[in-house]
This record gives structure tokens, sequence and C-alpha cells, in this order.
């Protein structure tokens, strides 16, 4: 979620909007502003309201009203993602923050195994949230017909709850699509994962998901309908990095890191050339080294720090002169193996050192993680 800004805090919760949170606004106020005219008659349809368009029809008050609706929609997807925090915070998952984005929001939670018995009441709080607002607006709306006495104001006022109830009913509708990792995607994986493991119940739910996406995508291409190109990306990519990141937890849930690290270890020290230091590459195929001082771990050299030098100045530096430095990114050997992998995505490094009682026991790689994972997705 890079390019969000934080705007305050409900409920102890970080709320954040996105650069395209800045787009989407004006384009949907031009959206609906030039489909003023459509729109006041569905809602007089569906209502059976006459709806006065004294107002509603002036030169610049379509898109203005436009603004108000995007607004008030967002309103109610920021209202739809709380309720899904609240839940899952109160079933003891740590809630990030919630940002708002381009095609809605999203609710960042702690990366956990997901347990069915709490994702479905969590997954869906959050349509059944949008239907209640759904219908405080649809209330409203005769609320309103029975008791402003403006024709002008009713007209305004009949006009945005009832777009407002329409949304949200649809919010509530389209959420609750089997498209994972949509709503209605996790709750059929919740539904999927009481009868067979749960990576099993994620890769069917993901491939139903990708299923709806590329549906999602014909559709828009055909009607042109850039939004809806958009949200049937987010959701075939979606789908697939959390199928991969439910796999690979599942897996790997058990296994620590003192099973799998190496302890045949090459260190270096600070005192040698880079030359000699390539050389140990290729003689050994390891692509970093712990450097060691007096038998304290004081940095790691890996081939990224080499790449960084000038080819010539190679051949006068030192292991020192470009190794990365304390504090050393460092686990012990109980550390579970779900933790080193988050740690290596989120630092973008692909080694960490095992330390033991302040002594160097081993090194666990990127590569020695997805070996173990390739050996038990063949189990």
């Amino acid at each position: 979620m890079d390019g969000s800004l934080e705007i305050g805090r409900v409920f102890g919760i970080p709320v954040r909007l996105h650069f395209t949170f800045l787009l989407v606004i004006p384009l949907f106020a031009w959206i609906i502003g030039s489909q003023i005219g459509l729109t006041v008659d569905l809602i007089e349809g569906i209502f059976d309201i006459p709806i006065d368009r004294t107002i509603i029809t002036q030169q610049y008050i379509p898109y203005l009203l436009g603004a108000l609706v995007a607004l008030s929609l967002f309103f109610c997807v920021f209202v739809h993602e709380l309720a899904h925090s609240l839940i899952a915070r109160a079933k003891g998952i740590k809630i990030n923050s919630i940002t708002l984005i381009i095609f809605g929001g999203v609710a960042s939670m702690e990366e956990t195994l997901p347990d069915p018995k709490v994702e479905l009441p969590m997954a869906l709080a959050g349509p059944l949230t949008s239907l209640g607002l759904g219908i405080l607006s649809f209330i409203l709306v005769y609320v309103v017909d029975a008791f402003v006495t403006s024709a002008p104001i009713a007209g305004v006022l009949v006009y945005g709850f009832g777009y407002l109830a329409l949304l949200n009913v649809l919010l509530f509708g389209f959420n609750l699509l089997p498209a994972f990792p949509m709503d209605g995607g996790r709750v059929l994986r919740a539904w999927l994962a009481k009868r067979m493991p749960l990576h099993q119940a994620t890769r069917i739910a993901s491939d139903i998901g990708r299923g709806f996406a590329i549906l999602f995508g014909i559709v828009g291409l055909l009607s042109f309908n850039f939004l809806l190109i958009i949200i049937a990306f987010f959701i075939y990519v979606g789908a697939g990095q959390e199928s991969s990141m439910v796999t690979t937890n599942f897996l790997l849930q058990d296994v620590s890191v003192g099973e799998i690290m190496s302890t045949d270890l090459r260190v270096v020290e600070p005192t040698m050339p880079l030359h000699e230091v390539i050389r140990l590459m290729y003689s050994t195929k390891h692509l970093g080294f712990p450097v060691v001082d007096r038998g304290e771990l004081i940095g790691i050299i890996a081939l990224a720090d080499i790449h960084r030098t000038g080819e010539i100045d190679r051949e006068a530096m030192q292991v020192r002169d470009v190794m990365s430095r304390q504090p050393v990114t460092t686990l012990p050997p109980t550390a579970s193996v779900t933790e080193a992998l988050k740690m290596m995505t989120m630092q973008n490094i692909g080694r960490i050192p095992v330390v033991e009682d302040g002594q160097l026991v081993g090194i666990v790689t990127r590569t020695d993680i997805l070996t173990v994972l390739e050996l038990k997705e063949m189990n």
C-alpha cells in the first residue's frame, strides 16, 4: 500500500487514503453526473416516488451530487471494512490498517493461517453491514418523502438516499459472489476448509476466484468498463498471492529454522579482499557469508553488496568496505521457518544467520526454505 496517507484512527485502527482514491472521486462524479437523467428515472421507478428535478438538473449540480454520492459510497465502504476489522480483532487478529483505494477498501490484517470458525463471521460481517446500510438508506427515502416539505430539497435527498440504497445492496450482492479473495470467496473457503485441508480449500477457492476474474475482465473489455477491468486484475492477482501464502504457511507451520539451517558454516573476516570473497562464492556456490571479527558476528556480505561496487574498485576493497553491518537480522534455532521467510521478504534479504546463546550456529537461506517447501508439497 505504498502511496497511502494516514488520515486518522477509528477504534485505534489507522485509516489511510491511497492516492488512487483521489483519482476515483472525480471519475465517479463525472459518471454519476453524466447519467443523472437515467438514474433519476430508475430511482423513481424502484421507489415509486416522483422526484422534483428543479435543483438536480441545474448546470453543475449533477456533478456535485455525483461527488457527494461517491464520497458517501466510500464512507459506506469504510464502514464495511470496519465491520470486518472489528470482528477480526474480537477474535484475536491484529488489524494493521484500513485503506481506501480506487476500487473500494482493504483491511490489512496480521498474516496468520485462517481459522474457518473465525473467517466465516468475519467475511460475512462486511456484506451484511452493506445490506444494513442499504436498508437504512431505503427507509430514509420514504422518511424524506413523508416529512420534507420543500419539493426541490426532497428531490435531492430522495435521489441521494435512493442511489446509496441501490449501491449498498449491489455491494452486498457483489461481495458475496464466490470470487476469492472477495468476501464470498472467503465464505466458500471457510466452508470447504471444514471438509478438507486448509491449503486445498484455498487452492479451490482461488481457482474459482480467478475464473470470476477472467469473466469480469471479459465483460469489462466488451463494455469498456475500466473499473471492472481493474477489479478483475486485483482479484486474479490477489487470489494467486493469497493461495501461495496460505499454502506456504500451512506446509511450513511446524518446521523450525534449526531443522533446515546449514551448519557447515563458511565465515569471512572483515579484512578479506573482495576478489577472494568472489573466488569463495565460485568454489562453494554460496552467494553470501556471515562476517565474523574475533568470534563476533558483525555483518553479512552478499553478492548484491559486491555488485554495488565498480569492477575496478573491487581490487582494492575489503569485506568491511561493502558488507551489510549491524544490526544484523538474526533468528534463534527455535524460530519458525514462516517467520524467517516473512523477514526475508520484508527486508529483501536472501539469508539470515542463526544465533543461539550469542554464538553463530548456522545460516538459513531462501533457497533452503524453498527446497523444503517443494519437498513438503510432494507429500
